[in-house]
Protein backbone atom coordinates (compact mmCIF):
# COMPACT_ATOMS: atom_id res chain seq x y z
CA UNK A 1 0.00 0.00 0.00
CA UNK A 2 2.84 2.41 0.81
CA UNK A 3 4.32 1.92 -2.66
CA UNK A 4 0.99 2.62 -4.32
CA UNK A 5 0.54 5.78 -2.22
CA UNK A 6 4.01 6.92 -3.22
CA UNK A 7 3.19 6.28 -6.89
CA UNK A 8 -0.11 8.18 -6.61
CA UNK A 9 1.61 11.15 -4.97
CA UNK A 10 4.53 11.17 -7.42
CA UNK A 11 2.00 11.41 -10.27
CA UNK A 12 0.77 14.69 -8.76
CA UNK A 13 4.18 16.27 -8.09
CA UNK A 14 5.13 18.75 -10.80
CA UNK A 15 8.75 18.78 -12.03
CA UNK A 16 9.99 22.31 -12.78
CA UNK A 17 13.35 22.30 -14.60
CA UNK A 18 15.89 25.07 -14.00
CA UNK A 19 14.16 26.50 -10.92
CA UNK A 20 15.20 28.43 -8.91
CA UNK A 21 18.37 28.43 -11.03
CA UNK A 22 19.71 26.56 -14.06
CA UNK A 23 20.50 22.90 -13.48
CA UNK A 24 18.07 22.39 -10.59
CA UNK A 25 14.98 20.22 -10.99
CA UNK A 26 12.43 21.62 -8.53
CA UNK A 27 9.87 19.16 -7.14
CA UNK A 28 6.68 21.22 -6.74
CA UNK A 29 4.40 19.66 -4.11
CA UNK A 30 1.65 22.28 -4.39
CA UNK A 31 -0.46 20.10 -6.76
CA UNK A 32 -0.51 17.46 -3.99
CA UNK A 33 -1.62 20.10 -1.49
CA UNK A 34 -4.29 21.35 -3.88
CA UNK A 35 -5.89 17.89 -4.14
CA UNK A 36 -7.87 17.42 -0.90
CA UNK A 37 -8.00 13.62 -1.16
CA UNK A 38 -4.27 13.36 -1.88
CA UNK A 39 -3.45 15.75 0.98
CA UNK A 40 -5.62 13.71 3.33
CA UNK A 41 -3.68 10.60 2.27
CA UNK A 42 -0.39 12.43 2.90
CA UNK A 43 -1.49 13.32 6.43
CA UNK A 44 -2.76 9.80 7.13
CA UNK A 45 0.46 8.29 5.76
CA UNK A 46 2.62 10.60 7.84
CA UNK A 47 0.55 9.99 10.96
CA UNK A 48 0.82 6.23 10.47
CA UNK A 49 4.60 6.32 10.02
CA UNK A 50 5.31 8.85 12.79
CA UNK A 51 2.78 8.18 15.58
CA UNK A 52 4.99 5.47 17.12
CA UNK A 53 7.56 8.16 17.91
CA UNK A 54 5.11 9.59 20.46
CA UNK A 55 5.82 13.28 19.81
CA UNK A 56 4.41 15.88 22.18
CA UNK A 57 4.58 18.76 19.71
CA UNK A 58 5.31 19.35 16.04
CA UNK A 59 7.83 21.93 14.86
CA UNK A 60 7.51 23.12 11.26
CA UNK A 61 10.24 24.90 9.31
CA UNK A 62 9.34 28.10 7.42
CA UNK A 63 7.52 28.21 5.09
CA UNK A 64 6.15 25.02 3.55
CA UNK A 65 6.84 23.20 6.82
CA UNK A 66 4.07 25.35 8.28
CA UNK A 67 1.59 23.84 5.83
CA UNK A 68 2.74 20.28 6.50
CA UNK A 69 3.19 20.85 10.23
CA UNK A 70 -0.15 22.44 11.01
CA UNK A 71 -2.02 19.83 8.96
CA UNK A 72 -0.17 17.00 10.68
CA UNK A 73 -0.59 18.56 14.13
CA UNK A 74 -4.36 18.69 13.59
CA UNK A 75 -4.39 15.10 12.31
CA UNK A 76 -2.37 13.85 15.30
CA UNK A 77 -4.07 16.05 17.92
CA UNK A 78 -0.83 17.87 18.79
CA UNK A 79 0.28 21.46 19.13
CA UNK A 80 2.36 23.23 16.50
CA UNK A 81 5.40 25.50 16.92
CA UNK A 82 6.83 27.50 14.00
CA UNK A 83 10.55 27.85 13.34
CA UNK A 84 11.06 31.03 11.37
CA UNK A 85 13.60 33.05 9.45
CA UNK A 86 15.09 36.09 11.28
CA UNK A 87 12.93 38.95 12.48
CA UNK A 88 9.53 37.27 12.13
CA UNK A 89 8.78 36.30 15.75
CA UNK A 90 7.86 38.72 18.54
CA UNK A 91 9.43 38.66 21.98
CA UNK A 92 12.57 36.91 23.12
CA UNK A 93 13.84 34.26 20.73
CA UNK A 94 16.41 31.49 20.60
CA UNK A 95 18.38 31.37 17.34
CA UNK A 96 20.88 29.27 15.45
CA UNK A 97 23.03 30.32 12.50
CA UNK A 98 23.94 27.68 9.95
CA UNK A 99 25.91 27.34 6.73
CA UNK A 100 24.34 26.95 3.31
CA UNK A 101 26.10 25.88 0.12
CA UNK A 102 26.68 29.54 -0.70
CA UNK A 103 26.40 31.66 2.43
CA UNK A 104 24.58 31.30 5.71
CA UNK A 105 21.12 31.61 7.22
CA UNK A 106 19.45 31.76 10.60
CA UNK A 107 16.48 30.03 12.23
CA UNK A 108 14.57 31.30 15.26
CA UNK A 109 12.03 29.99 17.76
CA UNK A 110 10.25 31.88 20.52
CA UNK A 111 11.72 31.32 23.97
CA UNK A 112 9.47 29.03 25.98
CA UNK A 113 7.71 27.67 22.89
CA UNK A 114 8.78 24.12 23.78
CA UNK A 115 8.13 24.47 27.51
CA UNK A 116 6.83 21.15 28.82
CA UNK A 117 7.32 19.44 25.44
CA UNK A 118 10.42 17.31 25.37
CA UNK A 119 9.58 15.02 22.41
CA UNK A 120 9.62 17.17 19.28
CA UNK A 121 8.79 16.01 15.76
CA UNK A 122 10.40 18.21 13.09
CA UNK A 123 8.53 18.36 9.78
CA UNK A 124 9.00 20.01 6.41
CA UNK A 125 7.78 19.43 2.89
CA UNK A 126 11.08 18.20 1.48
CA UNK A 127 14.44 16.86 2.66
CA UNK A 128 17.21 17.85 0.27
CA UNK A 129 20.74 18.50 1.59
CA UNK A 130 19.64 18.35 5.23
CA UNK A 131 21.28 21.58 6.38
CA UNK A 132 18.10 23.37 7.42
CA UNK A 133 16.63 20.32 9.17
CA UNK A 134 19.92 19.75 11.04
CA UNK A 135 19.97 23.41 12.11
CA UNK A 136 16.39 23.02 13.31
CA UNK A 137 17.44 20.07 15.48
CA UNK A 138 20.15 22.23 17.06
CA UNK A 139 17.60 24.99 17.62
CA UNK A 140 15.13 22.58 19.24
CA UNK A 141 17.91 21.41 21.58
CA UNK A 142 18.86 24.98 22.50
CA UNK A 143 15.17 25.69 23.20
CA UNK A 144 14.97 22.77 25.65
CA UNK A 145 13.40 20.05 23.49
CA UNK A 146 14.66 16.81 22.02
CA UNK A 147 13.99 15.77 18.44
CA UNK A 148 12.27 12.36 18.48
CA UNK A 149 12.03 12.19 14.68
CA UNK A 150 11.72 13.90 11.32
CA UNK A 151 8.86 13.75 8.84
CA UNK A 152 8.97 14.87 5.22
CA UNK A 153 6.50 14.57 2.37
CA UNK A 154 9.35 14.07 -0.11
CA UNK A 155 13.07 13.33 -0.02
CA UNK A 156 15.77 13.83 -2.63
CA UNK A 157 17.85 10.83 -1.62
CA UNK A 158 20.75 11.53 -4.01
CA UNK A 159 21.55 14.72 -2.05
CA UNK A 160 22.26 12.74 1.13
CA UNK A 161 20.31 14.93 3.54
CA UNK A 162 19.77 12.10 6.02
CA UNK A 163 23.50 11.95 6.67
CA UNK A 164 23.44 15.53 8.02
CA UNK A 165 20.75 14.74 10.57
CA UNK A 166 21.57 13.47 14.07
CA UNK A 167 22.27 9.73 14.07
CA UNK A 168 19.76 7.43 15.69
CA UNK A 169 16.82 9.79 15.10
CA UNK A 170 14.16 8.29 12.81
CA UNK A 171 13.54 9.99 9.44
CA UNK A 172 10.36 9.23 7.49
CA UNK A 173 9.51 10.39 3.96
CA UNK A 174 6.50 9.39 1.85
CA UNK A 175 8.02 10.08 -1.57
CA UNK A 176 11.62 9.28 -2.53
CA UNK A 177 13.47 10.70 -5.56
Amino acid sequence: MADSLEQQLRALVRDVPDFPKPGILFRDLTPVMRDPQAWKQVMEGMQQSLAGLQPEVIVGIEARGFIVGTSLAMTMGLGFVPVRKPGKLPGPITAVDYALEYGSDRLEIQEGALSGCQRVLVVDDLLATGGTAAACAELVSRAGGAVCGYGFVAELTALGGRSKLPGGVPVESLIHY
